[in-house]
């Protein structure tokens, strides 16, 4: 056996397993990756086409959203450049040309406009407007799922930011499979690499040589998951296999938390009609702070 087959096996098993028990894809699914160029969304399209190959869904493409952000030019590169190596139809939307502005005139903006208590970390408007644009555009290309690069890291991550904030209703949310039933505006999310860890994650990709930007969007360091990740380094430094007994945690609560919370009704918004669990949902709340809607 050559070094790093085991590896390779042991990853792919873990990954699979979790689309097979989540039951993430059928066999006409109409599926596209949110690929960033990084190499969590590149090793979930590496492995999500292997899979097409294998007939266990119908179509694959990818979505590639560009910030305007310059030190993220490289990794829209990288996404270009998996995207011809696998042969997978690839679609770029601009931020400028959706909106009108990139990340870096958004965030300028909304510096000038809000206080500087009540302004928000720019990641928080970031993934409003990528959300929105995913959604809209998968829905477009008549997507049945959008796959997300997420990875163990990344959900408890998420998990202990909610828990912090009080917010029970967003960590009964999580999961490998997330979407709004009835709702045909909303296209289901999926994460395949859920319950793989981020260091295994680019391990796998530089031993199956899959393209991918080591660089981090300049704006991460703001965020409150940047705090996250230091602490929650730290824990599994100390104390080995805390990660995956976390998300075993999250797994265990969530489950507990949606049996024994109303879910929150799901409407359209009045502003734009797009899916909200609120009567304007967040999107048009950020355009009206940026005064472009009134």
């Amino acid at each position: 056996m050559k070094s790093g087959d085991g590896f390779l096996r042991i990853f792919e098993k873990r990954v699979k397993k979790n689309i097979r028990l989540n039951n993430l894809l059928s066999k006409e699914d109409r599926v596209v990756v949110a690929l960033s160029g990084g190499k969590d969304s590149a090793t979930c399209l590496y492995i999500l086409r292997k899979l097409q190959e294998k007939k266990v869904f119908k179509e694959l493409l990818a979505i590639t959203i560009d910030l305007g952000i310059p030190e993220l030019k490289k990794s829209l590169e990288k996404a270009k450049k998996i995207c011809e190596m696998l042969e997978v139809e690839h679609h770029i939307y601009s931020l400028k040309e959706v909106f009108g502005y990139s990340m870096n005139e958004i965030w300028k903006k909304i510096q000038k406009l809000s206080s500087k208590e009540s302004v928000a970390a720019p990641c928080s408007y970031c993934g409003v407007l990528r959300r929105r644009i995913l959604n809209q555009k998968a829905r477009e290309l008549k997507a049945s799922k959008i796959a997300t690069g997420h990875n163990l890291d990344d959900e408890i991550q998420t998990a202990l930011m909610n828990f912090i904030r009080g917010d029970l209703l967003r960590i009964a949310r999580l999961g490998a499979k997330t979407g709004v039933a009835n709702f045909q505006e909303f296209i289901p999310r999926i994460k395949p690499l859920r319950v793989v860890l981020e260091k295994d994650i680019e391990t796998y990709a530089k031993l199956r040589k899959i393209p991918f930007s080591r660089r981090r969007c300049p704006y991460s360091k703001l965020a409150f998951r940047n705090t996250m990740r230091l602490v929650l380094e730290e824990i599994e430094k100390e104390h080995p296999g805390s990660k995956y007994q976390l998300l075993s945690s999250v797994d265990r609560l969530a489950s507990i938390l949606r049996k024994e919370m109303k879910a929150a009704t799901a409407r359209n918004c009045k502003i734009c009609g797009e899916i909200s669990s609120q009567e304007i949902c967040k999107f048009c709340q950020l355009m009206k702070e940026l005064k472009l809607i009134k």
